[in-house]
């Protein structure tokens, strides 16, 4: 699901890595907004919050917005950057980097907060704005935009469409693929609540507090791992298949 690429990637590629990192979406989100009331995985408040501050001509106290978008606008770049640089490598699964970053990233403000006192809340949003950015990136690219996985805004709006559209067969008559993308965004979407509702569940009921964020850390490093090694088991098929069939 982090390998496959244009061509040779499916629907059901797509529905697994979106049902997986929408979990690990709700999951930050819910974190985030119970550590430190703000947003944690899109900028869309924060844009509207921005645009308030500078319209009432408070430069100083919108900086902090400007800083969150500013966040979320450098881990998509820098996601984005990694995977144009090392994807000629045919050796190297050019995502790796990228879902390393997110892990590091979650998994440092999860055991800091268990040693130091956390100080300074802006900088930890920022982080987690930050790692979303990169999720947001990598998986846009891994699926050809056809997922995200962050924020639900054009999800519902894209759902909408779709939904709608079953009911005039004879202007989309491609109605299985229809079928497909209503699926994945419902998957998208269940996931999203399913990761938000077990990490409010985590953070304040069984008070795991920040450490949240390495349970959603855990998953990403399960499924990349799995990953790796499920297309391994694939190559090496392939390999004896081909010898098998030479002799």
């Amino acid at each position: 699901m982090f390998r496959h690429q244009g061509k040779s990637r499916t629907t059901k590629h797509n529905l697994r890595i979106a049902t997986i990192l929408s979990f690990v979406a709700g999951i930050v989100n819910v974190s985030g907004f119970l550590a430190f009331k703000q947003l944690t995985t899109n900028v869309t408040g924060h844009f509207a919050l921005f645009i308030y501050d500078v319209a009432n001509l408070e430069f100083w106290i919108g900086t902090i917005y400007f800083l969150y978008i500013f966040s979320f606008l450098f881990g998509s770049f820098l996601s984005s950057f990694l995977i144009e640089k090392f994807k000629e490598s045919r050796q190297l699964n050019v995502f790796v980097l990228p879902t390393l970053i997110e892990c590091l990233v979650l998994t440092s403000i999860g055991v800091l907060s268990n040693f130091i006192e956390l100080k300074y809340p802006d900088l930890i949003v920022c982080l987690l704005l930050f790692s979303m950015g990169v999720q947001n990136s990598f998986v846009t690219k891994i699926s050809n935009a056809v997922v995200r996985t962050t924020h639900l805004t054009g999800l519902f709006t894209d759902l909408g469409i779709d939904i709608s559209q079953l009911f005039f067969p004879k202007s989309h008559h491609n109605r299985e693929k229809l079928k497909s993308q209503i699926k994945l965004r419902i998957y998208i979407i269940l996931f999203f609540f399913a990761g938000g509702f077990i990490g409010g569940f985590l953070y304040s009921q069984l008070h795991f507090a920040l450490n949240t964020l390495i349970f959603a850390t855990l998953i990403l490093l399960a499924s990349l791992f799995f990953d790796d090694f499920r297309y391994k088991i694939i190559k090496t098929r392939r390999k004896y298949t081909r010898k098998s069939v030479g002799a």
